[in-house]
């Protein structure tokens, strides 16, 4: 398939907004996250009226899809910018210098950027910078010299081009002390981003552990006369912090700061959702001051969870939809293979996109997945089955836990914890229906031979407990379909509805 996972606007319109998830707001204000689901370490830029913001990807490709917004709230995909997989994709550094575009990331136990001459690609492969350490910001000086920081603290020097790393690394920041008596994961230093205000350079960085304890991730900020420190830390640390597990949001942290088109400032960072930590970190937005001595601050009267005002800028609303018919020609961006894209595996027709089938199990199958943005939901899709393959419709959170409803030549089989077994058999065909019904973390299964009437198996999962703090990884529950065995599956009219 010819450039497959490329997006263009203008050819598809989606938007990811937080009411698919939240209370209804008035027409000024908008209602954390603003991307639901998991799109954790988010970075992002302002290039004159627009924003582009990038994320983790993970081990989900094509990865670092890029999106575009007018008002901060309403976003559009614009491409994928990693065709090639390099392992798993940690928090990423997006970079407008000299009129090119840079992501920087971490991968593979060492770092990676890619570039671009237009936002919308092409984007090229990633180059390996030969240095290890996790998290880069890159940040220029006032004569275009050109940095990168790490999240132990330590900066390197880059070629003017930003393609390589040019010299030995320098340890010039160490942190904000935190008090002892806090409870949190580790102090995990993360996500350092630096940039220019008035008279001084800010740097700001996440400590305390991204995970863990609800109250463990934190916004840091520092601020130095040069961007090579020494750093002084803010008397207002922590800028952002989750401080009791029963708020709404848990482990707020690893933020950009961004200066929107009006001049007002704010701050993107993430958090994990109380009593959903297995969707992932979502991405959340909300205002920054700055005080009449120089620093920033989160305003007095601003709750993470509670209706904010607005920023100014232009809105076009759309409703987003995972429902896919693949009837066009290219696979639509909020699909992304587990571990490995390949484009010959997959064909994109007017009877539904048939993929190869793959491994002996869905963990090592490479299922093709989604990023649910709601609580609860019903996901179903036509199937027709040829060979030896075995269809699944699936909640997948990695190679080795995952459940959901299955189906070969033969039979419908159940899929509890990675074990599958046949729960219906002797159905005898190989074209069907399978249905996902998702209430809360109870997960319903289903089967049709004619897409009409509905037959509920007798298992059910309970899945709350999918999620890092059991499982580690940096994980989500994706909502996936996967193609196992021998021969091929060929998905129709997938349809995704909120229920909440």
């Amino acid at each position: 398939m010819k450039k497959a996972v490329y997006l263009f606007i203008g050819i598809i319109s989606l938007t990811l907004h937080a009411q698919q998830q939240n209370a209804k707001v008035s027409d000024d204000t908008y209602q954390n996250p603003i991307f639901a689901g998991d799109y954790p370490d988010p970075s992002i830029i302002r290039d004159g009226e627009d924003y582009y913001i990038v994320h983790s990807s993970f081990n989900y490709y094509p990865g670092l899809l890029i999106w575009t917004s007018k008002d901060l709230i309403n976003w559009k995909p614009v491409t994928h910018a990693l065709k090639k997989s390099v392992g798993s994709v940690w928090a990423p550094d997006l970079v407008k210098f000299n009129n090119k575009f840079y992501i920087y990331f971490p991968a593979n136990e060492t770092n990676y950027v890619v570039s671009a001459d237009n936002i919308n690609g092409p984007w090229s492969d990633p180059i390996d910078l030969k240095i290890g350490n996790i998290d880069p910001g890159h940040f220029a000086d006032e004569k275009g010299n050109r940095y990168l920081y790490f999240s132990n603290g330590d900066y390197v020097p880059l070629s003017k081009d930003g393609l390589s790393v040019s010299g030995a690394g320098k340890h010039v920041y160490d942190g904000w002390k935190i008090p002892t008596e806090w409870s949190i994961e580790c102090f995990c230093m993360e996500g350092p981003k630096v940039l220019k205000h008035g008279n001084y350079y800010y740097l700001t960085v996440a400590e305390g552990g991204t995970a863990g304890p609800a109250t463990s991730h934190m916004v840091i900020s520092a601020r130095s006369k040069s961007p090579l420190g020494p750093w002084e830390n803010s008397p207002y640390n922590p800028i952002i912090k989750t401080n009791d597990s029963l708020e709404k949001w848990w482990s707020k942290g690893h933020a950009t700061l961004i200066d929107d088109a009006s001049g007002k400032w704010w701050m993107v960072f993430h958090g994990y959702e109380n009593g959903y930590y297995n969707m992932g970190r979502q991405t959340l937005l909300q205002p920054a001051e700055w005080t009449n001595d120089g620093w920033f601050k989160s305003p007095e009267n601003i709750k993470t969870e509670e209706p904010i005002k607005k920023p100014a800028g232009k809105t076009t609303k759309s409703n987003f939809t995972l429902s896919d018919t693949f009837s066009g020609t290219e696979l639509r961006p909020q699909w992304q293979f587990f571990d490995h894209y390949d484009a010959e595996r997959f064909k994109i027709t007017p009877s539904g996109i048939t993929i190869k089938a793959k491994g002996n199990n869905i963990g090592n199958s490479s299922p093709l997945l989604c990023t649910p943005s709601d609580h609860s939901y019903t996901a179903e899709v036509e199937v027709e089955i040829e060979g030896n393959a075995t269809a699944g419709l699936i909640l997948f959170y990695d190679t080795k836990l995952y459940t959901g409803i299955a189906a070969d030549s033969q039979n419908v089989l159940a899929i509890l914890r990675s074990w599958q077994f046949p729960t219906q058999k002797g159905v005898n065909k190989k074209h069907l229906f399978l249905r996902l019904e998702k209430q809360q973390q109870l997960v319903n299964m289903f089967y049709s031979i004619d897409g009409k009437e509905w037959i509920k198996i007798e298992n059910s999962a309970e899945v709350s407990s999918f999620n890092h703090n059991v499982l580690s990884g940096f994980m989500s529950l994706r909502l996936g379909l996967s193609s196992v065995g021998e021969g091929q599956v060929t998905f129709k009219n997938f349809i995704y509805k909120a229920t909440n």
